[in-house]
């Protein structure tokens, strides 16, 4: 699977679940007491350098324990995440919860945008073509460690006055083939205050309006949640601009 040994595979899924559970560095001693991998530490620490080597961890500076990078996150939502579908019960109360405010698009995407916030636990933001941006649920970041970092929530913060930012999003949008796109840390945000930060962003379009709509939180978001969240709110916006 890519350049991984199927070892490597098996090291680099705890860890991205250790990480997801507590956002602490993840050392070799945790993954060899709590996980059965079947393996020593010092196995387990070699392989955690081979991943560092190729890309998958990175150190942080406050920790001997590695974390998940970028393109660690990105090889588990490819590779080894298993979506959790949302019931029809859920995806019925989501289009009920908006579909009072369907005849007016501002009413809409505000409302929707709330209810994304209140489902997700994250920020929840949407942009138009119109150049439009609703969001709601900031109170939701500051209950993530992540954010309680004063730079980063102040600085995200002022990104939700730049409009000019999420509609240079929403060009990144054209062209591609994923429904569902994942920016990631530093690396999407171009901005080395956000590295810990990531979203997850759908496009949806009707006849007068199109426009992007996604969640903002942690980089060590539940992304098989989340994304099933995205999916069915689309396909829900979607249809009522339809």
């Amino acid at each position: 699977m890519e350049d991984l040994t199927q070892r490597q595979v098996d090291i680099l899924k705890v860890i991205i679940k250790e990480y997801s559970e507590t956002g602490i560095a993840v050392g070799s001693e945790i993954l060899e007491k709590k996980y059965k991998l079947g393996v020593s530490p010092a196995t387990i620490r070699n392989e955690m350098v081979e991943l560092a080597k190729k890309g998958y961890l990175k150190k942080t500076h406050f920790s001997s324990g590695r974390v998940p990078s970028a393109k660690g996150f990105r090889f588990y939502i490819k590779h080894l995440m298993k979506q959790k579908e949302l019931s029809t019960t859920d995806e019925v109360a989501y289009k009920n919860s908006i579909w009072d405010e369907r005849s007016e698009a501002h009413r809409l995407l505000s409302q929707a945008t709330k209810v994304l916030s209140q489902k997700t636990g994250l920020l929840s933001l949407a942009a138009t073509n119109f150049g439009d941006l609703y969001y709601s649920g900031m109170a939701n970041l500051l209950t993530q460690p992540e954010f309680l970092d004063l730079n980063l929530s102040r600085s995200l913060f002022g990104r939700l006055d730049e409009i000019g930012f999420w509609e240079r999003i929403l060009d990144d949008f054209n062209g591609l083939e994923d429904e569902i796109r994942c920016m990631l840390g530093e690396e999407d945000f171009h901005d080395p205050i956000f590295d810990t930060c990531a979203s997850v962003w759908g496009e949806f379009e009707g006849k007068k309006i199109k426009g992007i709509v996604g969640v903002v939180g942690p980089k060590r978001m539940y992304y098989d949640v989340i994304i099933p969240q995205m999916s069915t709110c689309l396909c829900v916006r979607s249809s009522i601009f339809y």
